[in-house]
C-alpha cells in the first residue's frame, strides 16, 4: 500500500443495478490519490464489509438508489462495530430524503451526498475526513 494513501472500499448494497454514478465516484476518487477498491453491484452488508476488513479500508462508500438506504447503512455500521472497526468512516451517496440524512448521521455515517453533488465536492471531502490507518 502506498504511504499516505487512503483506502476507500465503494459497493452497491441490496439490489439496485445503477452503478453508473458510482463508477463515477469510484474514478474520481482515485484520480484524487485514493486508493479505491470498488466491490461491485449486488453487494450484502456482509460482503462489505468483509472486503473493507480483508482490504485495511479507512472508509467504507456506499451508492444506494434503491431507497434501502437505512437499512443499508445502519447493518454496515452495526457490523463495523460488531468486528471491532469503528474507525472505517461510512459515507454515501444517492437518493436519501433530507429528514433520513439527519438520522443516518445519528446513527454514525460521516457524510451523505446527494444527487448533483460536484464530484470535486466528494473527492475533496474524502481528501479532507478520511485518514490513512497508518498515517495517524
Amino acid at each position: 500500500m502506498a504511504e499516505g494513501k487512503a483506502r476507500v472500499v465503494v459497493a452497491k448494497p441490496g439490489l439496485d443495478g445503477h452503478d453508473r454514478g458510482v463508477k463515477i465516484v469510484a474514478r474520481v476518487l482515485r484520480d484524487a490519490g485514493v486508493e479505491v477498491i470498488y466491490l461491485g453491484l449486488r453487494q450484502t452488508p456482509e460482503m462489505i464489509v468483509a472486503g473493507a476488513l480483508q482490504e485495511d479500508a479507512d472508509a467504507i462508500g456506499l451508492s444506494v438508489l434503491s431507497g434501502a438506504h437505512m437499512t443499508m447503512f445502519s447493518r454496515v455500521l452495526e457490523l463495523l462495530r460488531e468486528n471491532g472497526a469503528e474507525d472505517v468512516r461510512v459515507f454515501g451517496g444517492g437518493i436519501i430524503p433530507d429528514a433520513d440524512i439527519a438520522e443516518l448521521e445519528r446513527m454514525g455515517v460521516a457524510k451523505i451526498f446527494t444527487p448533483g453533488a460536484p464530484t470535486s465536492e466528494i473527492a475533496d471531502w474524502v481528501r479532507k475526513n478520511v485518514r490513512p490507518a497508518h498515517a495517524v
